[in-house]
C-alpha cells in the first residue's frame, strides 16, 4: 500500500501513515494544554490512525485504547461544550481523595485485567507494559473529558513509558511523539495548575464580597 512505504530519515525509518499519526498527535495535546476544543478532533484523526499502526505492530492493547480514546473524546468535546445548570462550560478542577483511591484501584484492575488478556489471548512481545501503559490512559483519558487536572499526571506517566515501548518496536517517529508529548504535558499540567489557582482565588474574593 501507498502509506505503508518507507521513508528514511538518515539511520531512522518511517511510514507516511506514522508521520501524519504524530502530526494530529502534536495538535491535539498541544490543543490539550491550551484548553481549546479543537483537541478532540485532532485526537480522534490520531487515534483512528494509531489502531491500525498498533495493530499492525501487535500492540493490540494500544489498539484497544486507541478506540476506547475515540469514544471518550467525542464524549470530551460533548462534555467540554455544554453548559451547565448555571450556565457555564465545565471548569478545571481536582479529584477528591475518594476520587484519587478509585482512579488507583481502576487503573490496577484494567492492568491486571489487560495484561491477563495480552499474555493468554494474543502473540504481544510486551504484554506488561501494553496493559500497564493502557491501564492509565483509560483513566487519563476519563479525567481529561472531565477537565480533572491530574489527567496531566498520568499522561505523563504513560507517555514517558512509551518512548521506549514505541522504540522497542522500531516505531521511532512514533517514540519521538510520545518524548514530545511528556514535555508537553509537564507543561500542560503547569498552565492547568496555573488557571485553577486563578479560579480558586477569583472564587475566594467572589465570595468575601458577597459577604
Amino acid at each position: 500500500m501507498f502509506l505503508n512505504y518507507l521513508i528514511e530519515f538518515g539511520p531512522v525509518q518511517t511510514t507516511p501513515v506514522e508521520l501524519i499519526a504524530v502530526f494530529f498527535g502534536l495538535l491535539c495535546v498541544w490543543s490539550m494544554k491550551k484548553e481549546n476544543i479543537l483537541a478532540f478532533p485532532f485526537g480522534i484523526i490520531n487515534v483512528l490512525i494509531y489502531v491500525y499502526i498498533c495493530f499492525t505492530a501487535k500492540l493490540y492493547a494500544y489498539a484497544g485504547i486507541n478506540i476506547f480514546y475515540f469514544v471518550m473524546s467525542v464524549y470530551g468535546w460533548y462534555n467540554w461544550l455544554r453548559k451547565g445548570n448555571n450556565d457555564e462550560k465545565i471548569r478545571i478542577t481536582e479529584c477528591s481523595k475518594k476520587e484519587r483511591i478509585w482512579n488507583s484501584i481502576a487503573i490496577l484492575v484494567f492492568f491486571i485485567v489487560l495484561w491477563i488478556l495480552l499474555k493468554r489471548l494474543t502473540d504481544s512481545v510486551v504484554p506488561v507494559w501494553d496493559a500497564i501503559t493502557t491501564a492509565i490512559y483509560i483513566i487519563g483519558m476519563w479525567l481529561l473529558a472531565r477537565k480533572k487536572i491530574e489527567n496531566w499526571i498520568l499522561w505523563i506517566a504513560g507517555d514517558f513509558i512509551s518512548i521506549f515501548l514505541f522504540a522497542y518496536e522500531k516505531l521511532y517517529f512514533s517514540s519521538f511523539q510520545f518524548l514530545v508529548f511528556t514535555i508537553i504535558a509537564v507543561l500542560g499540567y503547569l498552565e492547568w495548575r496555573k488557571k485553577l489557582i486563578r479560579v480558586s482565588e477569583f472564587r475566594g474574593q467572589k465570595t468575601e464580597n458577597s459577604e
